[in-house]
């Protein structure tokens, strides 16, 4: 009961604020445009603020989950935008001062989306050196991606773009920190994505983890047959020695309320360096009590969008970027794709090498 009466007060909510901003934009079109439908207008506003949940009925509704995906990106930034400008239209008493503020936020919002878009389908390289304890006679060489949310929007070219920057990297081993789905793989394997995929070719291997979307999705079998037809090996709990170089532990993801802890997971170590990858950064303490040399993970996204990184901040201990923790080295990463709208704002689509070097131990 309380499950539905919770459910029942979001949906008042949401719908009071789409009311709200619908008639804000109505009104303003209405400014410059006699003779506007409100019917009409209504009818496609309400089908705009639910099409996400529309697209959610299956496959063949796919172009409302796409026309959703854009809607949560203008629904953050009206939030914000629209609410100021009534004020203003308010306070400030000049003739056609509603159509010209308006205007004024409607080229904000282009803006956004301009630049949020760029952001979004054009990836960097982030480039760090690590050192830990070992006797290797030489570098590791590791290219991290994560949170690529293959499907429609995120999508066989952006894929390509990361093989191509990999390569060009040429490194020892790919390391891919979940999520790399976005919930259902039948897009992965419908785009022929585990064609371009299969491209990578480091020396070690491709070693990935599952994240959140993975156990959304629900098809966890489906995703790991096809990441293994595309030479990525998925780790699920489990700790292996890879070329007697260095021991990988791949996590399942916390939503997996089953996961084991990863002390159960802590290889004999010896002078070998002993890497993890978890998709969500919950825990740091554990993997530095450990003894863990490098810990990976991504799903935060650094917020995607302004000013989300201000809830990510909170939540996570580190929720982007690199920290060293006694002698265990993490790292965040954005992601090389995005979830909902292919937008990024105050974060950018990127992939990470990570050269690890070795001090002798006493």
């Amino acid at each position: 009961m309380k499950l539905f009466a919770g459910i029942g007060g979001a949906l008042l909510i949401y719908t009071t604020l789409v009311t709200y901003l619908g008639w804000t934009v109505y009104s303003w079109l209405n400014s410059f445009a006699d003779g506007l439908n409100p019917w009409l207008f209504t009818a496609f506003w309400l089908i705009l603020a639910f099409s996400y949940i529309i697209g959610r009925i299956g496959h063949r509704w796919l172009g409302f989950t796409i026309l959703g995906s854009y809607w949560f990106a203008f629904l953050q930034y009206a939030v914000l935008l629209i609410p100021v400008a009534n004020i203003i239209v308010l306070l400030v008493d000049f003739q056609d001062d509603l159509f010209l503020i308006g205007c004024a936020v409607a080229v904000i919002l282009l803006l956004l989306f301009f630049v949020g878009t760029y952001l979004a389908y054009s990836p960097v390289v982030r480039k760090l050196e690590v050192t830990v304890d070992g006797e290797a006679a030489e570098p590791l060489h590791m290219v991290i991606g994560s949170d690529f949310h293959l499907g429609v929007l995120s999508g066989k070219n952006h894929l390509k773009r990361f093989v191509e920057k990999t390569n060009a990297l040429d490194p020892d081993v790919i390391f891919l920190a979940g999520d790399l789905v976005d919930d259902d793989p039948i897009w992965y394997a419908r785009y022929g994505m585990g064609e371009v995929m299969e491209q990578l070719k480091p020396r070690l291997g491709v070693y990935g983890v599952l994240g959140n979307h993975e156990y959304y999705g629900k098809k966890i079998s489906l995703l790991v047959r096809l990441m293994e037809k595309s030479g990525v090996n998925i780790l699920r709990d489990e700790t292996i020695l890879v070329a007697n170089r260095f021991y990988l532990t791949g996590r399942e993801d916390r939503t997996n309320g089953n996961r084991h802890s990863l002390l159960d997971l802590q290889p004999v170590k010896g002078k070998l360096p002993w890497i993890v990858m978890d998709h969500t950064p919950s825990d740091l303490k554990t993997p530095a009590e450990l003894g863990a040399d490098f810990h990976m993970s991504g799903h935060t996204h650094k917020g995607q969008m302004w000013p989300n990184r201000l809830l990510t901040k909170k939540i996570f201990e580190l929720d982007y970027g690199y920290r060293l923790i006694e002698k265990t080295h993490f790292v965040v990463s954005s992601g090389f794709g995005f979830w909902g709208p292919p937008l990024r704002i105050g974060s950018r689509s990127e992939l990470w090498s990570v050269t690890m070097r070795f001090r002798p131990t006493s």
